[in-house]
């Protein structure tokens, strides 16, 4: 699926601190944790509790993090429409691995196992 280049030049410029409180706020209103989040962020990108603190605090970009995250080999796994995108077919890399996080998150929101947001079974 093709996004438009000012698209992907936004999804590149973007923060994850400037979505991160909108993440959170999600998750918490459908009974799910801050701790549930992490697992999820720390599942797609290998940042942990201090890496994913360090990113917040420098205020980094969606292009910067995903240039030094190890994304998880199940990602590819995850399959879905997101803000109207369907993910397995964004064709920018990047951009489509800030439609894994939001696809996460959403599963997460929504109420679904954490093993089958994982890509476990």
């Amino acid at each position: 699926m093709k996004t438009t280049p000012e698209h992907d030049e936004r999804m590149a410029r973007m923060t994850l601190a400037s979505v991160y409180p909108h993440y959170l706020a999600k998750v918490e209103k459908k009974g799910r944790t801050k701790e549930e989040l992490h697992q999820v962020i720390e599942w797609l990108t290998g940042f942990d509790e201090k890496k994913l603190q360090e990113i917040l605090d420098e205020n980094a970009t969606f292009d910067a993090i995903f240039k030094k995250a190890d994304i998880n080999p199940n990602a590819h796994l995850i399959k879905g429409v997101i803000c109207g995108y369907r993910v397995e077919e964004i064709e920018n890399p990047l951009t489509q691995k800030v439609r894994y996080l939001d696809k996460l998150v959403d599963e997460l929101a929504k109420g679904r196992k954490m093993e089958k947001i994982l890509r476990k079974s």
